[in-house]
């Protein structure tokens, strides 16, 4: 049996799960075997699949949104461009996910994509640290603690475990985060808008420059909370700056310990990085070099090779239309690999082919 793993260990010897052994095999066969991808991608729009025990398993669609930490998931978003259908396929990784469950969702994704002749972009997403395509998916996005076997849906209110939901948006026109942190008061700030559960009592703590969507937000998650737990739980509302007996009690709730550099680093943004590195096996075995560091240039990109353009934030791998199938097959461990090496390891990665670069890679090139 499968155990949980407390943290990523992005450095294990089970990282080859993200790269050539996940696509070995792969056909087209085997990919039309999996009924979840039946009649998938047919139409405009989102689906998701979440992975449990090996399988693949159809997310309702009015749990779109809702993340568990402790799963991993398919996301298919399929859209018209010049009358033609295209798409991009997601899977996400829960901090919480097992390895056999990510390592899974790696393998369908390839399956998904091969399911549809190879015509989605494949990304990489990792519970935290969403690509902003990612998050324009959904009016906001929920990550809970738990999992397929261990989801908060049926926990009585007055055994309830307390936690604190972190409420924000970049700013008042973009996607809402409702997001599960550390019950910390250093998690507290101004910008943002806070929920804290407690089972049969709860508080919404409002910041003084939080904007209107958090707030708004905040206040649907409330009505949420409450249909779930049938009314059984009364809320108290603080704005930032109120004093009283509730103010003391919603803080009572948490730890004066300092943030962990992994929770700190959550918040903070990353530099700017412009670096291009070239997989290759012409040389008879493979071989991963810099090819430039600081600048990014297109005529760099050769189609006989693979390429990995690592830009902080995110990380493409480019896949040359001669490139060989090792090549191909081994560009998205490379990158998992290489990302594992630097202090941003769990940034989105995307897997390009040539002739269909999006403009989120193109603009990165001169």
């Amino acid at each position: 049996m499968a155990v949980k793993a407390k943290e990523y260990d992005w450095k294990d010897s089970n990282l080859a799960l993200f790269g050539s052994d996940t696509e070995k095999g792969v056909k087209k066969e085997s990919a039309e075997a999996e009924p979840a991808w039946h009649g998938s991608g047919s139409k405009v729009g989102l689906e998701i699949w979440r992975i449990v025990k090996f399988k693949v398993e159809t997310w309702p669609k009015d749990e779109y949104g809702k993340f568990y930490g402790g799963d991993s998931y398919i996301i298919l978003n399929t859209y018209k461009e010049e009358e033609l259908l295209k798409y991009d396929v997601h899977f996400w990784i829960g901090k919480d996910s097992t390895q056999d469950e990510y390592g899974t969702a790696a393998y369908k994704t390839v399956e998904l994509d091969t399911y549809h002749d190879d015509k989605p972009i494949q990304h990489r997403e990792v519970m935290g640290y969403e690509s902003e395509l990612f998050k324009k998916y959904f009016k906001s996005i929920n990550i809970l603690e738990g999992g397929a076997e261990t989801g908060f849906k049926h926990v009585e209110p007055e055994h309830y475990k307390p936690r604190l939901l972190h409420i924000r948006s970049e700013n008042a026109k973009s996607s809402t985060t409702v997001k599960e942190v550390a019950l910390k008061k250093a998690v507290i700030n101004s910008d943002d808008v806070f929920i804290l559960d407690a089972g049969t009592k709860g508080y919404l703590w409002q910041g003084k420059t939080s904007n209107k969507n958090e707030k708004y937000k905040g206040a649907q998650v409330i009505q949420e909370i409450k249909s779930d737990r049938i009314g059984r739980i009364a809320f108290e509302i603080i704005d930032e700056g109120d004093h009283g007996s509730e103010v003391n009690e919603f803080f009572g709730f948490m730890s004066d310990e300092q943030l962990t550099p992994e929770e700190a680093s959550k918040s903070s943004q990353m530099v700017p990085i412009k670096k291009l590195y070239r997989l290759s096996d012409a040389g008879g075995s493979m071989q991963f070099s810099c090819e430039e560091d600081g600048t990014l240039h297109w005529n760099k990109l050769d189609p006989n090779d693979v390429f990995i353009a690592d830009i902080g934030t995110d990380c493409f791998v480019w896949i040359g239309s001669g490139a060989s199938g090792d090549e191909k097959k081994n560009g998205m461990s490379y990158a998992h690999n290489y990302l594992s090496g630097t202090d941003h390891p769990l940034v989105p990665i995307s897997v390009v082919k040539q002739g269909q670069e999006p403009q989120s890679f193109s603009s990165k090139f001169q």
